[in-house]
């Protein structure tokens, strides 16, 4: 028994060593943690305040408020609230979401791959992925913990989607729209990637099953559910850019890799592009070496039945394609189609690389006879550790707690984004802060605030004669004003919100409302997930009658 878990338990051991380094006490220095634990606090405290689908972040913009939820994927950020339900520090919890996607990535290509290559190439395949340079570039030196999360969630895609081809149950066709939907939730730019990689992915296999019609149409659904699950997110983020600045900051022109960049070697806990202490691009020793192994076995081994050679070939093209999509030769493809620009960086496309590389390394056990495949499976994996393991250890670690980020102008007074940009496109810049919420811009008379929260603030005014107040925040469609319980117009002024009243005492509401968009997309989630609830819920209740 205990032999048929050695090498999921051999996966886990492989995962844990290489998240090890997120377990020791403090933060590590990385280009992004610092603004993810202030994405954390302010998340948490929205959803503390009563809105379950946060979208504004009070107390950035020095305290104007800055619709960052809107745009930034949600899943980390309630991952992180969830683990603060029980008293874990937001620094603690972007350790262990980092450290658990490792685990949770690894386990999956274990699964994924070994339908593929058997055990032995399953733990190879996980092996090469989990200890990719480019996964310890995104966990130790970017801290992207959003792209951490969708390396960790696109294996796990693919496994459900192909165990549902498999057997066509209904339960994998659900969990295969879960997982689109997390992918989607986890990081926005790199689930349109690997989206676009699982339609083309998803349409090769199917072709080999002869186009089969009702696979066809089930595929359609795992999408479209996916899709519309994940819409209260991605159909206001993109439909509702306009409204802010700073959403593409950076030229993909700028961001190409040299040829010996990928191949070569290197690290560094620079940006991209700081020649003295550059980041790695590269894609690995051993992810390279494998791929050109694979193609050597291929043109010079006999064929075996267990072998699957069209796939190979799929995933060499993805391979190489998808490495020269990082090079300035790409440019064209670059400019020509539409939201790739939103990539920012092409070298982003090495997540892409390294599932490719990991999953023909994995092939190669499974050339060999089993006892065989078991002892190169061995050596791949010590070799591709020995090679990269040096990449898991940090120079040093903050001791911080989460006040220290919190509290400190530098971290909580901006927008969260590199140079402040992220801001609504009717504020040219951040306002000084104002101790009151609400003033008289014209007028006079007395403020009192009853109720401040996130999305509500409820005041009773006393006016000493008709005037015109000034409310301290960011001017975002949806900020709506209530006087006396009825809706009046407001205006825009300077980046921030203005409205008319009446001499005498009033009550006062201005609340944050959907925008239309918003509504839309939380409508499409809502009846795409009583769907698939629906869906489940046959196939449930079918199983029980045949039983």
């Amino acid at each position: 028994m205990v032999k048929k878990f050695l090498p999921i338990i051999f996966v886990i051991v492989l995962s844990f060593v290489a998240g090890l380094s997120l377990l020791h006490k403090g933060l590590i220095p990385t280009h992004d943690a610092e603004y993810h634990i202030i994405r954390f606090y302010e998340f948490d405290k929205t959803i503390r305040d009563g809105d379950f689908y946060p979208r504004w972040a009070p107390d950035l913009n020095n305290g104007y408020g800055v619709p960052l939820f809107n745009y930034v994927y949600p899943l980390p950020n309630y991952a992180a609230s969830f683990l603060h339900l029980f008293s874990i520090s937001f620094i603690d919890s972007f350790r262990l979401i980092m450290f658990g996607s490792f685990l949770f990535g690894g386990i999956f290509f274990y699964l994924w791959s070994r339908r593929y290559w058997g055990e032995s190439g399953g733990v190879a395949a996980s092996a090469f992925y989990i200890f990719s340079p480019y996964h310890f570039v995104d966990t130790y030196i970017r801290g992207s913990i959003g792209e951490v999360m969708a390396l960790a969630i696109f294996p796990a895609l693919l496994w459900s989607y192909e165990r549902y081809l498999e057997k066509r149950e209904r339960k994998f066709m659900t969990i295969s729209s879960l997982f689109l939907t997390l992918l989607i939730f986890a990081h926005n730019i790199l689930a349109l990637l690997f989206f676009t990689f699982f339609i083309i992915y998803a349409s090769f296999i199917l072709y080999r099953k002869k186009l089969q019609r009702d696979l066809m149409l089930r595929t359609l659904c795992i999408v479209m559910l996916g899709l519309g699950m994940s819409a209260i997110f991605w159909l206001p983020a993109l439909l509702e850019k306009g409204y802010v600045i700073g959403l593409q900051i950076f030229d993909v022109h700028n961001n190409f890799v040299q040829i010996y960049e990928l191949l070569i070697p290197s690290w560094g806990s620079g940006i991209f592009g700081d020649l003295k202490n550059q980041m790695s691009v590269q894609i690995g020793a051993a992810n390279i070496i494998a791929v050109l192994f694979v193609i050597l076995l291929l043109v010079f081994s006999k064929k075996k039945k267990n072998i699957n050679f069209p796939t190979i070939l799929f995933f060499v093209l993805t391979f190489f394609l998808s490495s020269f999509m990082t090079l300035a030769y790409s440019s064209v493809v670059w400019d020509a189609i539409p939201l790739f620009n939103y990539f920012q960086f092409p070298w982003r496309f090495l997540s892409l690389i390294i599932l490719a590389a990991s999953f023909l390394a994995g092939s190669i056990p499974a050339f060999f006879n089993r006892r065989t495949g078991i002892i190169v499976s061995v050596l791949m994996v010590s070799f591709v550790v020995a090679t990269t393991f040096n990449y898991t250890k940090p120079a040093y670690y903050h001791q911080r707690d989460d006040a220290h980020y919190t509290s400190r102008s530098n971290f909580i007074d901006g927008t969260n984004s590199p140079g402040n940009l992220f801001n609504t496109k009717w504020l040219n810049s951040i306002p000084p802060k104002k101790s009151e919420k609400l003033e008289f811009l014209k007028g006079s008379g007395t403020i009192t605030q009853i109720i401040s929260k996130t999305a509500r603030h409820k005041f009773d005014i006393k006016a000493n004669s008709a005037g015109e107040l000034l409310f301290n925040n960011a001017y975002f469609p949806g900020w709506s004003v209530f006087v006396d319980e009825e809706k009046i117009e407001i205006k825009e002024k300077n980046g921030l919100i203005v409205f008319p009243i009446e001499s005498g005492g009033h009550t006062v509401e201005v609340v944050l409302v959907s925008t239309g968009y918003q509504v839309i997309g939380g409508a499409m989630s809502i009846t795409s997930l009583i769907i698939l609830l629906i869906v489940a819920s046959i196939g449930i209740i079918k199983k029980d009658n045949s039983q």
